[in-house]
């Protein structure tokens, strides 16, 4: 095989000079609305001029009146509207005719270091560098004159003659005003305008020049210096250089330059930037950015394999515990010496004031802003802001805080748990000194809330039943004195003594003082003679029941949400007058369904759910007396492991417990208990929105 030499001979070497006679004198001219083929070469050449620093050229150039071309009389109609009738030296066509154009050149480019004129010549080229390429193009300034003239001819018409005889203008007072100093920005302005641009084009002074033919001595002994005047290669240096040097002439060195990294708005964190720092400001950070965070997402946030017991050495520095979430200290979000972006109030009240309000939600779930404000008295704006920093506004029921109580955190870390414990009780005991006040003013009157207690459906259904059975008269007695009682209503079981509030189907969380999300037996809300209620075993009656196995045979899987609105349609629909119940808590509902061979099907939601509490109470039809029932129940056993299940698990769950399930029972049991989303198979009303 051929190398590549072989492939591609030299065929002749052509030794280059370079040539510098001309170097700061060559222009190339180009005539682009003329082909190459209709030169000037011949054309008599009237006059040259040249501005050298703005490298503008001006050519005045004859035109052939006597061709037969040429339209005489419109070069006099031309020569009579630019000059007029009378003549002067300054007229720009003497015969009374346009006999000459002028051309006007532009710059083609301002970069000329590339470019070169070549002559060949017996076997050597001679290269000489360009110091300009201009483009030719007419001139039209004398239409510009012609509209002067005529603009001047018009104002003598209009003004008429002069008369020495007018009476003279009366003298009037003038005012003499100063320009004031111009300000930078307005010399920046003025020197880039174009009135200024032509100005200082136009203080440049023509050099006039003489033109000399193609042909004519003196261009031919100018063009000799287009050749190299020595062919010593020793004074030829930009010529002769080394592989080397040549090669780093064709690619030089990449200059080192300084990487600025691009500035982001002050509100966007970049993760990359974030990872580079030190684990504490990596957390700080964050909770400067986020506010409040669950510690499971706090860890999501860092590089895998971060220590948690180092993280949370870090967070405990920057942030407080408050519901089993991290919220940033207040003097984290407001530095020493700094004051409010609203009101301009100091930072040490602003500290006061938001750690007021995460201590009240230490407390409770809820707070009220109004009364936020009167206690720490600092204006709306920064209220507002502390509020929309940790808790949302619900409607009827101030505001909640952010995110789920996380009890998962406080179950695996007891020792932190305690010790932020203690820390809020050393800063409550600062605020009641500041603000006047102590924790018993924002706790229930009746009795304090107890701990949260968690019991099974099982054990709150034989609760239910032996209070049932030990108020079995009362209960009868009830339902006569009641039958003929005024307007039927569904109420929200209060909170606390301080609101009593309407049937609440919001997303907010499960009170504290619960058992599985309802109030205990020793809770406030069911204290027995506070007169919002009772036990569902003095207010239930034969009728709800009814209603209730009626719902449930109808649509087997309820939550307590749906349920609810299923229960005041209900009321709505029934005769005026006839009332049945003077109020019905959600506690009564809940017990009436689990007395009503229904049960509660622990659903295990996300963790980042956005479903209401109601609407993870989710309650099934338990016995109906058919064989189906067994079907039933597996299936919502399968739904106690995962809040979504396919149709093939369903189907092998059956097949494994009762043998080969018919296609027919396994749509039943679907189309009774389930809906479908996604490919997935979900209790009723449990599709995530």
């Amino acid at each position: 095989m051929a190398s590549g030499d072989d492939d591609d001979p030299i065929i002749e070497e052509i030794d280059v000079y370079l040539a510098k006679s001309l170097a700061d004198k060559l222009y190339l001219f180009q005539y682009p609305v003329r082909p190459s083929t209709m030169t000037y070469d011949d054309v008599n050449h009237l006059s040259a001029k040249i501005k050298p620093k703005q490298q503008r050229v001006e050519l005045e150039m004859a035109i052939d009146a006597m061709s037969p071309n040429y339209c005489r009389s419109k070069g006099e109609q031309i020569a009579l509207n630019v000059d007029g009738t009378t003549y002067d030296e300054t007229n720009t066509y003497s015969a009374k005719m346009m006999d000459k154009q002028t051309f006007c050149s532009i710059q083609a480019t301002t970069n000329t270091s590339r470019y070169a004129a070549a002559v060949f010549r017996k076997g050597e080229l001679h290269v000489t560098p360009l110091t300009g390429i201009l483009q030719m193009r007419p001139s039209f300034s004398y239409l510009d004159k012609a509209d002067t003239k005529t603009r001047e001819r018009e104002a003598a018409n209009e003004g008429g003659d002069s008369s020495q005889d007018e009476a003279e203008e009366d003298a009037k007072a003038i005012t003499v005003r100063f320009a004031r100093p111009e300000s930078e920005q307005a010399r920046q302005r003025r020197i880039q305008s174009y009135e200024f641009l032509q100005k200082k084009q136009a203080e440049e002074p023509w050099v006039h020049l003489h033109y000399h033919g193609v042909k004519d001595g003196r261009s031919e002994h100018e063009r000799q210096y287009m050749f190299c005047q020595s062919v010593d290669a020793s004074e030829n240096s930009e010529l002769v250089k080394t592989p080397k040097e040549y090669l780093a002439m064709l690619m030089p060195p990449l200059a080192e330059e300084k990487v600025v990294k691009p500035v982001g708005p002050s509100n966007v964190l970049s993760m990359a930037q974030l990872r580079t720092l030190p684990l504490g400001e990596q957390v700080k950070t964050l909770m400067k950015n986020v506010k409040v965070m669950p510690f499971a997402n706090l860890m999501g946030l860092l590089a895998s394999g971060t220590d948690s017991t180092a993280t949370l050495r870090c967070i405990q520095q920057v942030a407080l515990l408050v519901q089993g979430n991290w919220v940033v200290k207040s003097d984290v979000l407001y530095p020493k010496n700094t004051c409010s972006p609203h009101s301009g109030v100091p930072a040490e009240v602003l500290c006061r004031g938001r750690d007021f309000v995460m201590w009240r939600f230490t407390l409770e779930r809820s707070v009220m802003r109004k009364e936020i404000a009167s206690i720490i008295k600092l204006p709306p704006e920064d209220v507002k802001e502390f509020l929309e920093h940790v808790a949302v506004p619900r409607v009827n029921r101030g505001w909640e805080f952010l995110l789920p109580t996380d009890g998962d955190f406080i179950k695996k870390h007891p020792d932190v748990a305690h010790r932020q414990h203690m820390l809020w009780l050393g800063i409550q005991s600062k605020l009641e000194k500041v603000f006047n006040f102590s924790k018993e003013d924002f706790m229930p009157k009746n009795s304090p809330q107890p701990e949260p207690v968690h019991v099974s459906g099982e054990q709150r259904l034989k609760m239910a039943q032996e209070r049932a059975q030990g108020n079995q008269s009362s209960l009868q007695k009830d339902l006569n004195a009641r039958r003929a009682g005024s307007s039927v209503h569904v109420k929200q079981e209060p909170l606390s003594d301080q609101e009593d509030e309407p049937m609440d189907t919001s997303s907010s969380s499960i009170p504290n003082g619960s058992v599985n999300g309802y109030p205990s037996a020793t809770s406030p809300a069911l204290d027995h003679t506070n007169g919002n209620g009772g036990s569902p075993a003095n207010t239930a009656s034969q009728e709800l029941q009814d209603f209730v196995i009626k719902t449930f045979r109808k649509h087997f899987v309820l939550t307590l949400n749906e349920f609810k609105r299923l229960f005041n349609l209900h009321l709505a629909s029934m005769p005026v007058g006839r009332s049945v119940f003077p109020s019905i808590s959600d506690h009564m509902l809940q017990d009436a369904i689990l007395l009503c061979q229904c049960k509660q099907i622990m659903v295990p939601f996300p963790a980042q759910t956005t479903a209401a509490p109601d609407e993870q109470k989710v309650f099934g039809l338990w016995e109906t007396g058919e064989e189906f029932d067994k079907q039933r129940r597996l299936l919502y056993d399968l739904f106690t492991k995962n809040y979504k299940v396919r149709r093939n698990a369903i189907q092998a769950r059956l097949a494994q417990e009762f043998g080969d399930a018919p296609k027919a029972d396994v749509d039943r049991l679907l189309h009774e208990c389930c809906i479908s989303h996604a490919g997935m198979w979900y209790l009723k009303g449990t599709i995530p929105s």
